[in-house]
Formats: C-alpha cells, sequence, structure tokens
C-alpha cells in the first residue's frame, strides 16, 4: 500500500507528541507558525505551549482523554482538538489539530 502524507500541506496545524511529551511530527503549517520560536521536531510540546496552557496540556496526556473547544487569536477563530494516540491498546502520546473556522460557521443537526 502506498504511504499518503495528506497531513503535510492541510490548512490545520498538526502536532504529534510522543508518550515523553516530545515532539515526534508537525505538518508544515506547524513547522511555520513555531519556526520564529525555533520550535520543531524533538522539542518538548509543553514548550510549544504559553505558561496558562501548561497545566491543561498535562493534563490531557495524564487522563489520555479528547478534549476540544474554540480559540481566536488576530481575528482568527479556530477549532481545537486534542486527542490521544494508541498503538495496540498502549498510550503513545498526543495528537494536536488546530484548523481555522469561520465565525459565522453554520451548523447541521443531523438527526
Amino acid at each position: 500500500m502506498e504511504n499518503y502524507y495528506w497531513t503535510k500541506e492541510i490548512d490545520a496545524t498538526l502536532i504529534v507528541s510522543d508518550e515523553n511529551a516530545m515532539v515526534i511530527e508537525m505538518n508544515d503549517k506547524s513547522a511555520k507558525v513555531f519556526e520564529k520560536d525555533s520550535k520543531k521536531v524533538g522539542t518538548k510540546l509543553l514548550d510549544c505551549h504559553p505558561a496558562w496552557a501548561k497545566p491543561k496540556i498535562q493534563a490531557l496526556m495524564d487522563e489520555k482523554k479528547p478534549s476540544c473547544y474554540t480559540t481566536e487569536e488576530k481575528g482568527q477563530k479556530n477549532f481545537v482538538y486534542h486527542t490521544p494516540w494508541f498503538e495496540n491498546g498502549e498510550y503513545k502520546g498526543l495528537v494536536e489539530l488546530i484548523i481555522p473556522i469561520p465565525f459565522d460557521m453554520p451548523h447541521y443537526v443531523r438527526d
């Protein structure tokens, strides 16, 4: 089966850490967002976040449960999703996905 690196150029920030909270993967957008701070693969995940967010990120890693919320920064609204990732049932780290969303995003009920 051919490998597809669909995450490389998507319009979302993707950061993957391992079980020791070391960043092991960043897509192009996340690398660009963090390049001014010299944050890159091999950086501690907590070092990629402001002080107020560090306890929240640590709790996500400790609890190994997903979390989602929206943020706004510099006039851009974002959907933030954190989820643990596993291999053969064993915790392997945390995935952070930040997707830009419009302020007037439609909401559809499908039931």
